[in-house]
């Protein structure tokens, strides 16, 4: 390894170092640590995965009622239905 080839090497690994500690010191941390957090934290709340469920069933519900071609009182059973849900 020639003198220069030394010196590009060790610049880079300064430049790499640097980026580093500006990302653990903006609390970015590592992807793969922030990605097993994000899953940690979904299945810590199954309430609110039940909410979103129900949510779901619902938005489901009202984009059907609002694309089909369905008389006045369809409407009204599926408004109901929402209701009781």
């Amino acid at each position: 390894m020639s003198f220069w080839s030394a010196i590009v090497a060790i610049v880079a690994i300064l430049a790499w170092a640097k980026m580093r500690s500006a990302r653990y010191e903006a609390g970015l941390g590592h992807p793969i640590n922030e990605l097993r957090d994000a899953v940690q934290a979904r299945n810590a709340n199954p309430a609110l995965e039940r909410e979103v469920v129900e949510l779901r069933k619902r938005v489901e519900v009202l984009e059907r009622i609002l694309t089909d071609e369905r008389g006045s009182q369809r409407l009204a059973q599926d408004i109901e239905a929402l209701r009781e849900n």
